[in-house]
């Protein structure tokens, strides 16, 4: 992002006491600055969520002026109600502490469910990942192809990848078992003979797509794509991936990736430039919803 903006990055001490308290002091004056804070709260949740409050609370108290995070995957976001009793609804608890800690604005990636905007109490600007898929995807998948959803909580997601791209759209059911386990059960949709992608905003253990990859293939699906915008994958999870029917998965890098795990079906495509180009307009006061655009 710094690279497509021509800055230099900010220069931050972060490190740890021997007993793992979290230290973070700014090395240089951002005294009536404009800052804006790149953390993505992806594994380990707790140290990176831990480390983006205690950088809020450092920025608000060196006097910046304003104070962005810029949140390229947000943790928590999938406990975002109470779907049954005596639970919390952690992603609320989560935007309160940002805005506690010093947030006065948030820009996020697909976040997990759109309502998360109204949990916090500052503006909040929601880009989708779909501007930088669309183009990879236009030039891999045929005319014929369809986009399909693997559960219903992504129906509107493929709807609106089926609508920019002109294709088709399918659905297929699923049945959750247990947290890392689940079975698709049937599909509607015609994909006899065509490329298929499937779409959501993240997977964890790959189960969900797995499981609708070989339901698409039993139906004759072509080829089985997955478009995916924040890889989550526990190291188990992408071992499955790379060893089932699925062609590719394309993802972003709103999550890093392991330097050791090896890529293999896996495509990473950057939201550096999206990212970069959100932050350039928030900074000048200009439209970020055109960003969306197709």
């Amino acid at each position: 992002m710094a690279g497509v903006l021509e800055l230099p990055l900010g220069e931050v001490e972060i490190r740890r006491f021997p007993e793992g308290e979290i230290f973070v002091k700014y090395t240089q004056n951002i005294r009536g600055g404009d800052v804006y804070i790149v953390q993505p709260t992806c594994s380990p949740p707790n140290d990176t969520l831990m480390e983006l409050l205690i950088m809020l609370d450092a920025a608000r108290r060196a006097s910046a002026k304003r104070i962005t995070v810029v949140l390229p995957f947000y943790g928590y976001a999938r406990q975002d109600r109470k779907d049954q009793p005596r639970v919390p609804i952690t992603a609320k608890l989560v935007a309160n502490l940002l805005v506690t800690a010093g947030a006065t604005r948030i820009l996020a990636l697909d976040l997990h469910s759109e309502q998360i905007q109204g949990f916090f109490d500052v503006p909040v600007d929601h880009l989708n990942a779909h501007p930088v898929f669309i183009k990879y995807l236009r030039r891999k998948l045929q005319k014929d192809s369809v986009v399909v959803a693997p559960d219903s909580g992504s129906v509107k997601m493929a709807h609106r990848y089926s609508d920019m791209l002109g294709m088709g759209l399918a659905v297929v059911a699923k049945r959750r078992i247990s947290a890392d386990k689940v079975a698709s059960s049937h599909l509607v949709g015609d994909v006899d003979g065509r490329d298929c992608v499937l779409v959501d905003d993240l997977t964890t253990t790959g189960g969900t797509l797995i499981a609708a990859a070989e339901i698409l293939k039993k139906a004759g699906a072509r080829r089985v794509f997955a478009a995916i915008s924040h890889y989550c994958m526990t190291r188990a999870g992408h071992e499955r991936i790379q060893q089932s029917c699925l062609h590719e998965v394309v993802t972003t890098d709103s999550i890093p990736m392991p330097a050791d795990w090896v890529p293999g079906k896996t495509k990473i495509l950057s939201v550096a430039e999206l990212l970069a180009e959100a932050v350039s307009r928030i900074n000048g006061d200009k439209s970020v919803s055109s960003l969306l655009r197709p």
